[in-house]
């Protein structure tokens, strides 16, 4: 099913960091460049979004929903495609409502997206929203689930000799997409997810729901780098960010992909990786999360 005609998968790339800095520890970091693939339905938003849709289109659903912050990827890419699609949608936003929107809940708003602002204890009894909506296709937060991670595995093929790359490093929200490049994984290679949740104890557990058996002990979850918590952020990350861009023209956002570079950078420092190892780090998207902090970054993203 044709989503809509601008996907852009061609220009989709793997780009070599060339650093003195991984250079002297004998690693070679390549980066998978999935925000090449949408300006709006970025990364891997997608492929976590792929198999809903399908199921949305077979059951001819004529209503979707689904759930998540201000500062969303997944609330702005579902209510893209639901207005491509001309479906009604509604986005389940977790706090109250803002007087100033962020731009990235402005835009839903613009494609027509229904935004319904629930407390923080509202938003965590999802199953009673669901329930009270019987005539609405819920999409899981994030692209969570099965069919998100069914999705995400068909990631690694778009990256030319993947089973040369001893480690896989993305940043971790819901565990979705590295659950699925796991499980497309080879037995050689380890998958990193880097955590910018602060405190979320089952977020290991979430991500392991989703991974085959065999594929759980090649599966790690590091802690620690949040920077204060989900879409918060410390003047040494937006520091971080603008030498990445200057230094390899990368663009980062500061809600996942910086965070997990930085922890990428701390890690190899540390020697967490074996030397002569090629590393490929997954760019999830989300630049469109940086718009809220334009005096701050030095890049139109």
């Amino acid at each position: 099913m044709e989503i809509y005609d601008d996907l852009r998968l061609g220009d989709i790339r793997v780009q070599t960091i060339n650093d003195n800095y991984f250079d002297k520890l004998k690693l070679r970091v390549d980066v998978l460049r999935l925000d090449k693939i949408h300006p709006v339905v970025s990364g891997n938003k997608w492929f976590k979004l792929k198999y809903f849709l399908q199921q949305l289109h077979e059951e001819k659903s004529i209503a979707a929903a689904t759930f998540g912050g201000a500062f969303s990827n997944h609330i702005i890419a579902t209510a893209f495609v639901c207005n491509q699609l001309k479906i009604k949608c509604t986005g389940f936003v977790r706090g109250e409502e803002p007087k100033k929107y962020s731009p990235t809940l402005a835009d839903a708003k613009a494609l027509n997206m229904q935004l319904q602002f629930l407390s923080r204890e509202q938003y965590r009894d999802k199953q009673s929203i669901i329930a009270s909506n019987p005539s609405m296709f819920f999409i899981p937060e994030g692209g969570h689930g099965a069919d998100g991670a069914k999705g995400a595995a068909e990631i690694v093929n778009l990256v030319p000799g993947f089973s040369a790359y001893k480690y896989i490093v993305g940043a971790v929200g819901t565990g979705t997409m590295m659950s699925g490049i796991a499980n497309a994984s080879y037995s050689n290679q380890k998958c990193i997810g880097i955590s910018v949740m602060k405190n979320n104890y089952s977020l290991k557990d979430e991500l392991l729901a989703l991974v085959h058996e065999t594929v759980k002990q090649r599966v790690t979850l590091i802690d620690g780098f949040h920077f204060g918590g989900y879409a918060r952020y410390t003047e040494s990350l937006i520091d971080f960010i603008n030498m990445v861009w200057n230094k390899h023209q990368l663009p980062l956002d500061f809600v996942y992909t910086a965070k997990a570079m930085y922890a990428l950078y701390q890690l190899a420092q540390k020697n967490y990786f074996e030397p002569y190892s090629n590393l490929l780090f997954i760019h999830s998207g989300g630049l469109q999360g940086n718009r809220s902090l334009k005096q701050k970054i030095h890049f139109d993203s």
